[in-house]
């Protein structure tokens, strides 16, 4: 077993490419991966936030919020999706009503 440490993260394929981050707190960003550190710092250019519903914080609207170029915080960081390939789907654990 070696002592180097090893990023479970290989953001390394994400550079220059469209990425959507989720960051604690319920803050919703999408935009182009410039660079990354090890405590997943990340740089994002041309980025885009999703407002959020006045009524239900924890949801996102249709809305939006240009940011520009803006560093998130890697304590922040939750989640990080690559944009293209990904598509919304309905939710299969949804019930319909009645049941």
């Amino acid at each position: 077993m070696s002592g180097r440490k090893e990023t479970v993260l290989d953001l390394a394929k994400f550079i220059d490419k469209g990425v959507q981050v989720k960051l604690t707190g319920g803050r919703q960003v999408m935009g182009t991966l410039k660079g990354y550190d090890q405590l997943l710092n990340l740089v994002l250019d041309e980025a885009v936030e999703f407002l959020r519903d006045a009524d239900d914080p924890l949801k996102t609207t249709d809305q939006t919020r240009r940011l520009g170029l803006i560093v998130c915080r890697g304590t922040a960081v939750m989640l990080v999706s690559p944009t293209d390939g990904t598509d919304e789907i309905a939710n299969p654990f949804l019930q319909p009503d009645g049941i």
